[in-house]
């Protein structure tokens, strides 16, 4: 078995100029969401035997943060450019790349590429009411983790995991929900 936490990068801040997205910020929200969603991470205790992420600066940020309070901040993240803005099969392509000694792998990365991730991986068998929340939205700085039926990282395929956690900030903290 092999086993995939997918972790969204926090708010970003849409009010600072930069000239290029792969440079946009966190906001203080963001700020915030991922250090809560770090301590949710340390509290169940998922064992990460790696990390992958986009290296754009809204993802170096959100693992600045949640890494030490998921007590992750010893690991050093794989920056993988191939990670930034990608597709669900390109997301797949990177995660059969894992070194076959890893058997948990966190994944930082973007919408809607880590969104459509998980909905190939999980079955929509209509077993699965936290599939059915991801479909519905995987909003930033979430974290889900899912267990594939597979003992080699390139055996991954779509229809092979089960999702066993959905965890969004706001379901840690209402003020991090939606602005109304």
């Amino acid at each position: 078995m092999k086993r995939i936490t997918l972790l969204r990068h926090a708010k970003s801040g849409w009010d600072d100029p930069v000239a290029r997205d792969f440079d946009r910020g966190l906001n203080p929200r963001g700020e915030r969401a991922a250090v809560t969603i770090g301590m949710a991470a340390k509290a169940v205790g998922l064992g990460i035997d790696a990390i992958v992420s986009s290296p754009a600066v809204r993802c170096t940020q959100t693992l600045d943060l949640f890494q030490p309070a998921a007590d992750l901040a010893d690991m050093e993240p794989h920056w993988d450019r191939r990670v930034y803005l990608a597709s669900s099969a390109t997301l797949l392509e990177v995660m059969r790349d894992n070194d076959p000694g890893f058997s948990h792998v966190l994944l930082c990365g973007h919408n809607p590429g880590l969104e459509d991730l998980i909905l190939d991986l999980v079955p929509d068998d209509g077993n699965s009411p936290l599939r059915d929340s991801v479909e519905e939205k995987f909003p930033t700085a979430a974290l889900a983790s899912i267990t594939c039926a597979v003992d080699r990282w390139a055996d991954l395929k779509s229809g092979c995991g089960a999702l066993d956690r959905f965890t969004r900030p706001r379901d840690l903290d209402p003020a991090l929900g939606p602005e109304e």
